[in-house]
């Protein structure tokens, strides 16, 4: 009985301890808007709870970290750096989300490290909202999410599904893979979070998911109608378009239409042609977008980590063995990004006068060395063999995204433009 009572008045000071320290920092933050503070308290206290919540370990590290502004006007929240959290990272688990494919399950795949979970995009002179997936669900409520490009945009929708799944009760949710539209469905919510195919936001020969590998990609950049008939009635609208424009300096053009049996083509350079199809989109938007209804948003260009001597590792093997990001956010980053076609994108959305959002996750994920699905994925819908894995020169993917991972983060900067309108 003795012991218990001291346990407990040693609970009792150290939850007042804590309890002092919270409300100091919060008060002094209230008196200094403009700053923010960033406090990291080590628990050393056996047994102690935090305001009712899980029991603290020994030596855990707990960040305090009131916000100073969120977005808005002259809020920029592509520059920042990334810091270490393992208490709010990851975001969800691996294990826990069912929906993820293998493809971006690099853990189950055979990834030892972990620690490109863990890491928190912090912007310079903003904060992001915390993910409420909650919150996201009510918004969310009798509506459609679209996500429509390539792969790495794939890649965000999967992200999407897990962040929001974690909030949704067991057996109440529903994953229907289809070509091209795929469907998460939340039926306590009658919401869904969708993914549709179209690497080229217009009209292609690569326009079956099941059957895109083709050697001569071929576009009708000025035919988005196909597509878009599947867009119109979304409410929110996430499109991107970049990787596979990267193949080659030019791009082949279509003389007529697939329809017609055409097969001569013009080559045509890789941002004329991109401005040609950016154009399309936008007037595609204007005339069948209803925008005091659908909330329209582009995301910047995915980077691709091939090149281990552009980040001074000149032994390195593209991004294989890369556990930890580029952190020196000073250094000048060249990793054969087009962002010529960022501005294309940004010139013709604001020519057009289109209600667009445009999302840049570009410099924050070329940081990112570290968070590719490598030799941890798939190839040609088989994981790779001991052998392939042994020769990531060949085999390593440094374009996509394990996940938990960076596609989170993106999808961290979505939600708080979506917060930040309510």
């Amino acid at each position: 009985m003795i012991h218990r009572k001291v346990e407990r008045g040693v609970c009792s000071t150290s939850s007042l301890i804590i309890t002092l320290i919270f409300l100091s920092l919060f008060g002094l933050g209230l008196y200094t808007k403009d700053i923010t503070l960033t406090a990291r308290i080590t628990l050393r206290w056996p047994g102690l709870q935090i305001f009712g919540g899980e029991e603290a370990q020994p030596n855990q590290s707990i960040f305090l970290e009131p916000s100073n502004k969120t977005v808005g006007k002259g809020c920029d929240l592509s520059q920042g750096k990334w810091v270490f959290d393992n208490v709010a990272r990851p975001l969800y688990k691996e294990d826990k989300c069912e929906f993820l494919t293998a493809q971006v399950t690099c853990v189950r795949n055979g990834r030892r490290d972990t620690l490109y979970q863990n890491w928190r995009w912090k912007p310079n002179d903003c904060s992001l909202h915390k993910f409420e997936a909650r919150l996201l669900l009510e918004k969310l409520r009798g509506k459609r999410l679209m996500f429509v490009g390539d792969s790495v945009n794939r890649n965000q929708w999967e992200s999407m599904v897990c962040l929001i799944n974690s909030a949704v009760d067991p057996g109440k949710a529903t994953w229907t893979v289809g070509a091209p539209l795929s469907v998460f469905s939340i039926q306590d919510y009658n919401a869904t979070v969708e993914f549709y195919w179209a690497p080229f936001l217009v009209e292609s020969n690569s326009d079956d998911p099941r059957n895109h590998s083709i050697s001569q990609r071929i576009i009708m950049p000025e035919s988005i109608s196909k597509h878009g008939i599947h867009w119109r009635s979304a409410d929110f609208l996430v499109f991107n378009t970049y990787i596979w424009w990267m193949n080659n300096p030019t791009i082949k053009v279509l003389r007529g239409s697939f329809d017609q049996g055409s097969v001569e083509y013009d080559e045509v350079e890789r941002s004329s042609a991109y401005e040609r199809v950016m154009t399309t989109w936008a007037d595609w938007l204007m005339h069948n977008v209803d925008h005091t209804h659908t909330s329209s948003f582009f995301i910047s260009m995915s980077p691709v980590h091939q090149k281990s001597s552009n980040w001074n590792n000149p032994d390195g093997v593209a991004c294989a063995g890369e556990t930890t990001p580029i952190l020196n956010t000073t250094m000048d980053l060249d990793m054969g990004t087009d962002r010529r076609l960022l501005e294309v994108a940004r010139n013709v959305i604001n020519a057009k006068g289109i209600p667009v959002t445009l999302i840049d996750i570009t410099t924050l994920s070329e940081y990112r060395k570290d968070a590719h699905t490598s030799v941890y994925t798939l190839r040609q819908d088989k994981l790779l063999t001991p052998e392939q894995k042994a020769d990531p020169a060949t085999f390593a993917d440094c374009l996509h995204w394990c996940l938990p991972g960076v596609p989170d983060t993106w999808n961290e900067l979505f939600y708080t433009h979506i917060i930040s309108r309510s």
